[in-house]
């Protein structure tokens, strides 16, 4: 035997060493096998089914949605809205105004007497004024204007399509409706009254500006109400 042969001999004999197998890195494997057995796939009358479900989960939660969205906007004690509430009314008016050159009015009322009822009757016959005061607003005006109560004893009115003359007008007789009310406590009988201002609303008119205006103009009402009293 040659030594080459030799050599090739040894070589083929030579024993393998394994080689070393790599782990799979995560995720390069076909993953997990799922099983989709009968009833797993809802059929054309299932779908249905699950859609009509579906739509009538979201109604519903709309529904909710719109009521919460209305109960943050109203005054609880008078039903009637809230600060909040009129003040998106008077933004949605005076855009309307801005577009279509309408004409429109914001009074700002204040009743008068209120705290004095407050201190000497009580909370309880304070809100009976102010369920009175919120009555006669109602019956004043039209089902077309808006009634708000910005906050304790002041109140906002919106009234459409009524010029300076005619709002000023209709602030007055405000002032003498709610002038007209007596209301008894005990073995008292009492009157609250009202003072209100007028803002005029067109096109230069901002909400923030026209609450100002009607604001101011209701407290130099009041001081010359005031005076009138005493003289």
């Amino acid at each position: 035997m040659t030594a080459g042969r030799a050599g090739k001999r040894g070589a083929r004999y030579r024993p393998k060493v394994p080689r070393r197998r790599r782990s799979p890195s995560p995720g390069s494997g076909p993953g997990p096998r799922l099983e989709v057995g009968p009833g797993s796939v809802p059929g054309p009358a299932g779908t249905r089914q699950t859609i009509r479900r579906l739509r009538a989960e979201l109604a519903a939660a709309q529904n909710r949605i719109a009521e919460l969205t209305a109960s943050a906007e109203r005054d609880f004690l008078l039903d009637i809205f809230n600060r909040r509430g009129f003040a998106r009314e008077l933004h949605r008016s005076i855009a309307f105004i801005k577009r279509y050159d309408a004409t429109g009015a914001l009074v700002v009322l204040d009743v008068d007497r209120l705290k004095p009822i407050n201190d000497t009757f009580g909370h309880a016959a304070g809100d009976e004024v102010l369920k009175a005061v919120a009555r006669v607003l109602g019956e004043q005006v039209r089902s077309s204007d808006v009634i708000g109560r910005l906050g304790g004893d002041e109140f906002g009115i919106l009234l459409w399509h009524l010029g300076e003359a005619e709002a000023r007008a209709k602030a007055a007789a405000l002032e003498e409706a709610i002038d007209g009310l007596a209301f008894t406590f005990g073995e008292t009988t009492v009157h609250a009254g009202a003072s209100a201002g007028v803002a005029v609303l067109d096109k230069r008119v901002n909400p923030v500006r026209a609450l100002e205006q009607a604001d101011r103009a209701m407290y130099v009402r009041k001081a010359q109400r005031r005076h009138e009293m005493q003289v």
